[in-house]
């Protein structure tokens, strides 16, 4: 009896260890000429959204929805002038998506060049998003 107390005591610490927070996201490092950003695929970002510290920014244009807990829509062609909607902080951490992570790369080198230097992107954008069986707000 008493190494069964023992064995489901070893168990129980073994789950509640099991249960803690989720493994730390770090994406796969992009360098460009100015720096480095990082990427992260569907399940990654689902993930970072389930304790999110970043502002959300969805670059596409045209606008074509909208993943859950967006914080802002600005055209990647504008990132540059439209600084006054991102935070003043250039270690903030920012991630960035569009359609299908081409404009949302583009956006996130222009930030690094612009000297924001925690800079998130979404590979393969709101189209791998989707693929992962995960929702896209309507249009």
């Amino acid at each position: 009896m008493k190494r069964l107390s023992m064995l489901i005591l070893a168990l129980m610490l073994a789950l509640a260890a099991c249960q803690g927070k989720p493994a730390e996201v770090t994406g796969q490092t992009v360098s460009v000429h100015s720096g480095i950003f990082s990427d992260v695929n569907a399940d990654e970002l689902n993930a970072m959204l389930e304790d999110k510290d970043f502002v959300f920014v969805n670059v596409h244009i045209p606008f074509e929805g909208n993943i859950a807990n967006t914080d802002l829509s600005i055209p990647y062609d504008q990132i540059g002038q439209s600084l006054s909607q991102l935070p003043t902080d250039k270690n903030a951490k920012i991630v960035l998506y569009c359609r299908s992570g081409r404009m949302s790369a583009i956006a996130a080198e222009t930030l690094v060049d612009l000297g924001y230097a925690n800079v998130w992107n979404l590979k393969g954008g709101m189209l791998e998003w989707e693929l992962a069986g995960l929702p896209i707000e309507a249009k």
